[in-house]
């Protein structure tokens, strides 16, 4: 994710530190349950560089996905904002990957850039009959509107929210800055909207935004997009403070946790998920699959 990043030479001289978290998390983390389950993932699949690390030697370009499906437990699908894949491929898609897998879609760049959510009913419905297909293995949709869209546009963005479907899971992210400058760290009349939709926040942990690590929860289920800086020392570190904080929310009554992990070179990636899935099983008690390495190591 290019979203965010800033030169090698800035990053020491970034508060990579989380937030506290907002009053209001509480009242909504005690609507969960006792248990958190937990959905770890990258943003693509189909990454060559990957074979004989993350996939095994000799996969060839069409079992990538069910490659994937054995080592993460969802995708973060990007791949939806150019375009709706014919239904015919998703159906394919849906049987490359085991039960308990979770497609997460995002909304398609027709939809939120071209007419920034306006008039898209037809578009809408065209990408919804498509998610469906994924049938059990369909995760919660992922919508970014045009990072032009200010408070401004605060009514046609809530009207596309409250008139969601509501059969489907919706997250949100809001790059305009002027949403990350209220008191509270986010816009609160929105805030309002997502938690009467049942609607939840994205939180974007990058270096170049720190507005966006908000930390406001307006469902017991949290989505984190976490992106590196190709494994640097604060990589690690920043990890260990979701960790921290994700221990946290399990205690307050954390339902669900997306958190997808992007790097500026995607080969990264596998490590850091290790990292993560191993600290979070150590420090929280969970039992995240720790996605396996097919690297032979080296004798001496």
């Amino acid at each position: 994710m290019d979203f965010g990043r800033v030169g090698a030479n800035e990053l020491n001289t970034i508060n990579f530190s989380l937030p506290k978290d907002p009053e209001g998390n509480k009242a909504i983390l005690l609507d969960g349950r006792e248990t958190c389950h937990f959905y770890l993932g990258a943003p693509v699949f189909a990454f060559k560089d990957w074979v004989g690390d993350f996939y095994p030697p000799g996969t060839r370009d069409g079992d990538y996905l069910k490659q994937y499906g054995r080592q993460c437990n969802a995708l973060e699908f990007n791949g939806f904002f150019y375009g709706v894949p014919s239904y015919d491929t998703i159906k394919k898609w849906t049987g490359a990957v085991p039960d308990g897998f979770l497609f997460c879609t995002k909304l398609t760049e027709t939809i939120t850039h071209s007419k920034r959510l306006r008039d898209v009913q037809q578009d809408l419905q065209y990408f919804t009959d498509g998610i469906r297909l994924f049938g059990k293995k369909m995760g919660p949709v992922f919508l970014m509107p045009h990072p032009g869209m200010d408070k401004s546009d605060f009514r046609v963005i809530a009207n596309f929210i409250e008139q969601f479907p509501t059969d489907i899971g919706l997250f949100v992210e809001l790059r305009h800055q002027a949403w990350y400058k209220d008191a509270g760290g986010y816009d609160e009349a929105m805030l309002n909207v997502l938690r009467n939709a049942g609607a939840g926040t994205i939180i974007t942990d990058t270096a170049g935004r720190r507005d966006m690590v908000h930390m406001h929860l307006t469902t017991n289920k949290c989505f984190i997009r976490f992106t590196g800086n190709s494994l640097q020392p604060t990589d690690y570190s920043r990890i260990d403070s979701w960790v921290t904080r994700l221990g946290e929310w399990m205690q307050m009554g954390l339902e669900q946790c997306y958190f997808f992990i992007h790097q500026p070179d995607e080969r990264h990636v596998p490590v850091l998920m290790r990292y993560f899935a191993q600290q979070m099983n150590q420090h929280n008690g969970t039992n995240i699959k720790v996605p396996a390495s097919y690297v032979t190591p080296t004798l001496f």
